[in-house]
């Protein structure tokens, strides 16, 4: 079941990135769009692995130098620092920028 829920969340994070990437500036330089998108997979591939429920609806966003947003709510301050902790840990993550609001249930 953890493996069907993380491939969906790629296949659904690498359509949705190619359709919102494709008019940007960058996308003339594919290097740049793989490793942002790459990335960008990577830490919602983790998110969704270490805790579908709590982490799901954190959004993420990656420049071409490597820096992450993290975006969206979850229900408590531990759930935003396990997603930065997350993304912080992520290979080739430069800095995480930490948006997330803490919205209980």
């Amino acid at each position: 079941m953890k493996a069907l829920v993380v491939s969906v969340a790629m296949a659904i994070t690498l359509v949705g990135g190619v359709a919102g990437y494709a008019s940007d500036s960058d996308a003339q330089y594919p290097g740049i769009y793989v490793k942002d998108s790459v990335i960008t997979t990577k830490v919602q591939t983790k998110l969704l692995a270490k805790h579908p429920t709590l982490l799901s609806n954190v959004r993420v966003q990656t420049d071409r130098d490597g820096n992450v947003w993290l975006s969206g709510k979850v229900p408590t301050e531990e759930a935003k620092h396990l997603a930065e902790e997350i993304a912080s840990g992520t290979t080739g993550v430069k800095s995480v920028h930490n948006h997330i609001v803490v919205s209980p249930p």
